[in-house]
């Protein structure tokens, strides 16, 4: 089977379809958490590369970083751009349209870079982690997020690959040792690792696809708030640094620091 990585139109159409930020999943919380967890966010320079809808990034402006949103598609800068005019995060939220491989910033620029959902878009992912690499400050840090390989999804994902039916096309996934040894090959030293589940799970999140097509409108979080949930999402969440359960998790991270 022939590999096409998505291209510009692929990410304006599907963020075109994905404008209603009430029906659309956030990413992964452990990818904001981590940050919230390791970083001083009060001046934090931070780029977000494939931005999406930007609302870890939005998150991180209302706290008092110093955020730049970067993506080459244009839809997904529009759905930014909405957040940060409703917010009102002009001052510390910036918005930039360009090429994540060539990003139009200065050798040294920031304290953080991060992205979910990107690097497995690319046949070779090291040049996007290299070109991360460049723009941060010594003593900078990369989060680099993306999907685990031992998953149902990645069964389904493939499937779909092979019948011409994905969403972008092709994708790609990792396991915790190949991801770091993305980010060592591009020069990271890795200081901190995490993997977290889908939530709500794979199977709800089907079917909630399913009614939308048939307009029917099913609860974004079932449950939520219910000691079930509560309980359960503990559960997980002290699971997540756990060797072992990387390789059951849907997605995982690795947080690099420059030398």
């Amino acid at each position: 089977m022939s590999i096409k990585e998505p291209d510009q139109s692929v990410w304006n159409r599907f963020w075109q379809q994905k404008n209603d930020m009430d029906k659309v999943y956030p990413s992964s919380p452990s990818v904001l958490n981590t940050i919230k967890k390791n970083f001083k966010l009060e001046g934090l320079k931070v780029l977000e590369v494939g931005a999406g809808t930007g609302r870890d990034s939005a998150e991180l402006a209302r706290l008092g970083a110093d955020v730049y949103v970067l993506d080459y598609a244009e839809n997904s800068l529009k759905i930014v751009d909405a957040i940060r005019a409703k917010d009102n995060l002009y001052d510390n939220l910036k918005l930039v349209r360009g090429d994540a491989f060539k990003a139009p910033f200065p050798d040294c620029t920031f304290d953080l870079v991060f992205h979910q959902g990107l690097a497995e878009h690319f046949k070779d992912s090291l040049p996007l982690i290299k070109e991360n690499y460049r723009i941060l400050k010594h003593g900078g840090h990369c989060l680099c997020d993306v999907p685990q390989t031992v998953h149902p999804y990645t069964v389904i994902k493939h499937i779909l690959i092979a019948m011409d039916k994905w969403f972008a096309g092709w994708e790609k996934q990792f396991t915790m040792p190949q991801l770091k040894k993305l980010m060592t090959d591009a020069g990271f030293e890795c200081v901190y690792d995490y993997g977290d589940w889908m939530r709500p799970n794979l199977f709800y999140r089907i079917v909630r696809e399913v009614g939308f097509k048939v307009g029917v409108e099913l609860p974004k979080y079932p449950l939520q708030g219910s000691a079930y949930q509560k309980v359960k999402d503990k559960i997980l969440d002290s699971l997540e640094n756990n060797s072992l359960m990387h390789y059951t998790q849907l997605c995982i991270g690795v947080l690099g620091k420059k030398p």
